[in-house]
């Protein structure tokens, strides 16, 4: 009895030293953001439907390469084996790049903003996503003040770039504000067979960054990310950094997606212990929606003090200037909290 009274009280400790939040975000999270498409119209696309929306059709069209019923990244994959297909591929990167990198936010608040105002600066956002979803949000979002979330991108991205000789993340066109020197864009596409994130600097520095991070989170979201088999070994190193579900009795798992509840928790078995899962359709019944900013003592509350607390729902209809205003008093505990400490 005592052994367990210790274990709950260092899962108390743990919680209390701000361990992340972690979310893991798909193709899936950007369509459910827009699901008529983003501020100019442009559907966000799934592999599902990729070839008709992000326009590779037309290259491999011109390349006389079918693409129809094939799925886009095993195609890629055949395509990058044969060096005699070097240009092709180097045209589908270029159409792919051409096409994310012209979306762009609408002027309203978004889910996107929603996610980054939610999440505190120990959180951590992993994505597969190429879209500038995420970097758009969070930087019109800096006046509300309060820091935001860690944002990694796993795949690499249209507005990011790499200094490698100092490990600094950065955005495209700009420079290191260390060596002054042009970050430098990664790679959009790995072959599936031999997704190899130590070939890219970025990527590499993404990937040790959110391993760290799993291996340190009390909640993790998966939001919109399916696990495809070309993302096995993608989903293996997370697994191996969370370390399996019998080293996870306290910490808790929340899905949000639109598939059937038992296909999900049969993609993420090997993270969920027990019942220590939730399935949510929708972003706005998840913990971060319900309780933003609040996930940690929220967790604390309901699953180590059993102590049942109600929802503090975001202003998800409010305008810019309301939905910081909304925030306001959440960010001020923390600034109180982080003075006296």
């Amino acid at each position: 009895m005592k052994d367990l009274e210790k274990y709950i009280a260092d899962e108390i400790a743990d919680v209390s030293m701000n361990r992340p939040h972690v979310v893991l975000l798909g193709a899936g999270a950007s369509r459910a953001a827009f699901p008529r498409g983003e501020r100019n119209g442009k559907r966000l696309p799934v592999m599902a439907d990729f070839f008709e929306i992000a326009l590779v059709a037309d290259v491999l069209a011109s390349a006389g390469i079918p693409c129809s019923g094939r799925n886009f990244e095993e195609l890629y994959s055949e395509l990058s084996n044969d060096p005699a297909k070097e240009k092709i591929c180097e045209s589908l990167e270029r159409a792919i790049f051409e096409y994310f990198s012209l979306l762009d936010l609408p002027d309203e608040p978004t889910l996107y903003d929603h996610l980054i105002l939610s999440l505190r600066p120990k959180d951590v956002i992993a994505t597969f996503n190429w879209d500038p979803f995420l970097i758009q949000a969070a930087r019109r979002n800096g006046r509300a003040g309060g820091g935001i979330p860690q944002i990694l991108f796993l795949h690499g991205n249209v507005l990011t770039a790499f200094c490698e000789r100092d490990q600094l993340h950065g955005l495209r066109g700009a420079r290191c504000s260390r060596c002054g020197q042009p970050f430098i864009p990664g790679k959009l596409l790995f072959p599936v067979a031999d997704k190899d994130y130590e070939i890219d600097p970025a990527i590499r520095s993404a990937w040790r960054t959110v391993r760290g991070a799993f291996e340190n989170a009390f909640m993790v979201t998966i939001f919109g990310y399916g696990a495809p088999q070309s993302d096995r070994g993608a989903v293996n190193l997370l697994n191996e950094a969370w370390g399996g579900w019998q080293k996870r009795k306290m910490e808790q798992i929340e899905i949000i997606d639109i598939r059937e509840e038992g296909e999900l928790v049969e993609t993420w078995e090997p993270f969920v212990h027990s019942h220590h899962y939730e399935v949510y359709r929708d972003f706005y019944e998840s913990w971060i929606a319900n309780h933003p900013r609040r996930t940690g003592e929220a967790f604390r509350s309901q699953y180590i003090d059993a102590q049942f607390i109600e929802n503090n729902p975001l202003n998800k209809k409010g305008n810019f200037d309301e939905l910081w205003t909304w925030f306001g008093p959440l960010v001020a505990a923390e600034a109180r909290v982080l003075g006296n400490s």
